[in-house]
């Protein structure tokens, strides 16, 4: 699943090529793929005519603020790209994948094309007399943006030291810290020296500290290379991300450690893969 750097690389790849398009209209081929409202022409009547304005983030979804003709505001699109999901700005006659899902026709001579080839991908239009959280219930239940001032170590630290589970899970949990998922959360570790397995509540403060910063560095590092591809990731633009080159464990089972040359590990944590260098990580 696309996880925060992922996410983050199409919201700016989004507002470089769709900022202040019109959306003219569109086509839904996949009705599931639309979670809001309850009806395909409800959806499409609701963005149609509007203008995107730009694009945020919040955790692993894509939230685009649109405008009304009149200037008035006309509420937001939202998308989630779940496992496969891709948002695609392809020109009007390029051939359509037999995964796409959603068209969008914008009046820059431009599709903006929702591919999902699993189709656990979903898409919302919020009206403007609704708020996003009442409408997208997942976002009400995200906790802190690991990059904002409200992240901080002493907030790790708070919601970390009494939980008796390990660290990993801790970290894939949205409601603790939104947006990190299995790759990155193996790679924090691996930065910081901290072993996945690690119950939370054995963790000083010196060492939440240095995962704190793990994290942060982490994250900053894989938006730099554009993501990570593994499987079915790519930019508005249909790039791959590159971060998977350098990652020093995600992945690499049984590869040597970038670091001290023992071979890395993968283990199972909740069902959950889990990579670490037991050399490194203790």
């Amino acid at each position: 699943m696309p996880e925060l750097p992922e996410v983050e690389t199409v919201r700016r790849g989004l507002n470089q090529v769709t900022q202040s398009a019109l959306i003219r209209g569109g086509q839904v081929l996949l009705p599931r793929s639309i979670a809001h409202p309850g009806s395909v022409e409800a959806f499409l009547d609701g963005v149609a005519e509007t203008t995107l304005l730009a694009w945020n983030r919040r955790g692993k979804y894509l939230l685009a603020t649109l405008q009304a003709a009149n200037g008035e505001p006309a509420g937001h699109l939202g998308v989630h790209l779940r496992m496969t999901g891709q948002l695609l700005w392809m020109p009007f006659q390029e051939p359509m994948s037999k995964h796409c899902r959603v068209i969008l026709h914008l009046d820059k001579a431009h599709d903006l094309r929702f591919i999902d080839q699993r189709t656990f991908g979903r898409l919302w239009w919020v009206p403007a007399q609704h708020s996003i959280e009442s409408i997208i219930t997942g976002i009400a239940a995200l906790g802190p943006e690991p990059l904002s001032d409200r992240f901080s170590p002493d907030y790790l630290y708070t919601v970390t030291r009494r939980r008796h589970r390990p660290i990993k899970n801790a970290l894939l949990d949205q409601a603790l810290i939104a947006g990190i998922g299995n790759i990155y959360a193996d790679e924090a570790l691996f930065l910081s020296g901290i072993r996945p397995t690690t119950l939370c509540a054995r963790l000083g403060r010196k060492r939440i500290v240095r995962l704190h910063n793990a994290i942060q560095k982490t994250l900053e590092a894989a938006i730099a290379q554009g993501g990570t591809t593994f499987s079915d990731f790519r930019n508005v633009h249909g790039v791959n991300g590159n971060y998977g080159g350098i990652a020093n464990v995600y992945d690499r089972e049984e590869q040597p450690c970038r670091v001290c040359g023992t071979p890395i590990r993968r283990i199972k944590l909740a069902g959950r893969s889990a990579h670490f260098c037991p050399q490194c990580q203790r």
